[in-house]
């Protein structure tokens, strides 16, 4: 089918025109030395019937249109009656009246309907068929891949459920984000959107506002994609919306954090804790200021005690080099090198993973309120200030991005950190053995 010019002339010149009849279009053959042959209806001008040698029949529609021969086929004689196939070739013939080339209009109908069958098949897909490919290929912005942490929370946030508790009776509930992924991504609009975060929302409204966080992470993604960006568009809009925005709770900063006259309760308690590995791994989290994934996942390979330095991954610098205390130098060398991390643990990872129960014993043993782990790093940053640390070298101590907000920011060498972090720790020891 196309636009070709007239191939084969000779080939209708010498066959006079005749009423189409069914016995005379099944009786027209294609003569042997031909590779096809053409029979012409007298009622009908352009309409015609192409034989090939090996004995099809089709009807064709052919006329001149500026100055070039259109021929474009109008369908298989078994399946086109001769009535039908004689009001194909007058709307084509109309087509052409109008200065349209018919083989251009079916081109551009066909296109079309190619295109709405794509459009069909690609709002289909499922959000679940596309986010194991966004937590293999996802990153955040700026990073190479997802942290391990984050990572395993995309997966339990999406996961079916229905798997035996870790603790307790029963079984798993599927996650917040589980619901979702039955659902065409293209489909996903603001009623939707709206009614499965308000149903999350009576399980629990902060883990359902964390779900929507990361799966406006996952629409972004997808908006990064080409294949994607089309189905996506409608979900990102839906998932940005006012409504949806209005109902999420308001952010408040945390501000826990250990008070000067409550370490020293807080540090006896944690001593007395059964697991070394636990509570080596607070007080050095109180000690260091530093992010509580760098310190669990400290291996010894990377401690140098002679040096008193040890090196952290980070989730701003990749890995960084920090000087240590005397006194968490020492308490370093009490652990047992039982395993290549210093904090090792009985969990998959190998080192010491959640230490909120045993932080909530410390804490009810000591008579203090929530203090969540992060908030040692809070209580360290206060310890620096009360030390007469600068703000800059504490922050990066502690590992903060150089920023306006920390005054007198800049870089400063380890021996420089060493002088400062060994002044915050004596500032520490004075408070646990001035209390009574």
């Amino acid at each position: 089918m196309g636009v070709r010019g007239n191939l084969y002339p000779h080939h209708c010149s010498h066959l006079s025109k005749e009423n189409f009849t069914k016995p005379r279009v099944s009786a027209f053959k294609c003569p042997p030395d031909r590779q096809q042959a053409f029979y012409w209806d007298s009622e009908v001008q352009g309409l015609g019937v192409r034989a090939t040698p090996r004995g099809r029949l089709a009807y064709v529609f052919q006329r001149q249109h500026q100055g070039r021969t259109v021929r474009i086929t109008i369908g298989d004689a078994d399946a086109w009656s001769i009535p039908d196939a004689r009001m194909k070739a007058r709307e084509l013939q109309r087509q052409l009246d109008e200065g349209q080339n018919p083989v251009e209009v079916k081109r551009v109908k066909r296109a079309a309907l190619r295109a709405d069958e794509e459009r069909k098949e690609a709002e289909s897909i499922t959000t679940g068929e596309i986010w194991p490919t966004y937590l293999e290929k996802g990153r955040p912005k700026g990073k190479e891949r997802f942290r391990s942490r984050y990572l395993n929370d995309l997966k339990l946030m999406s996961a079916p459920g229905g798997e035996p508790k870790k603790r307790g009776a029963g079984l798993t509930r599927p996650g917040p984000i589980f619901p979702l992924l039955a659902l065409p991504l293209g489909g996903l609009d603001e009623d939707r959107l709206l009614a499965w975060y308000k149903l999350e929302e009576q399980r629990g409204r902060a883990q359902a506002a964390r779900a929507l966080m990361m799966f406006r992470g996952f629409l972004r993604w997808c908006m990064a994609q080409p294949e994607y960006r089309v189905i996506a568009r409608r979900a990102q809009d839906a998932a940005k919306s006012s409504a949806l925005l209005g109902e999420l709770p308001a952010l408040t900063r945390r501000t826990d954090s250990i008070e000067p006259s409550q370490i020293a309760d807080w540090w006896s308690q944690v001593v007395q804790l059964p697991n070394i590995q636990v509570s080596t791994y607070l007080r050095a989290l109180l000690m260091t200021g530093l992010r509580r994934e760098a310190m669990a996942s400290l291996k010894w390979r990377d401690v140098d005690l002679r040096w008193k330095q040890a090196t952290f991954t980070d989730k701003v610098f990749g890995t960084r080099v920090v000087p240590l205390g005397d006194e968490l130098c020492r308490l370093i060398e009490q652990l047992p090198r039982d395993s290549q991390y210093v904090f090792s643990g009985s969990g998959k990872d190998g080192y010491v993973k959640d230490p909120r129960s045993s932080m909530a014993q410390v804490l009810q043993r000591a008579g203090l309120g929530h203090i969540s782990i992060h908030g040692l790093r809070r209580s360290f940053a206060l310890l620096a200030e009360e030390s007469g640390v600068p703000t800059g070298a504490a922050a990066q101590y502690m590992g903060h991005s150089p920023s306006g907000t920390h005054e007198g920011y800049k870089s400063r060498s380890l021996d420089q950190l060493k002088v400062f972090i060994n002044r915050i720790e004596s500032h520490l020891m004075s408070l646990i053995a001035n209390t009574p």
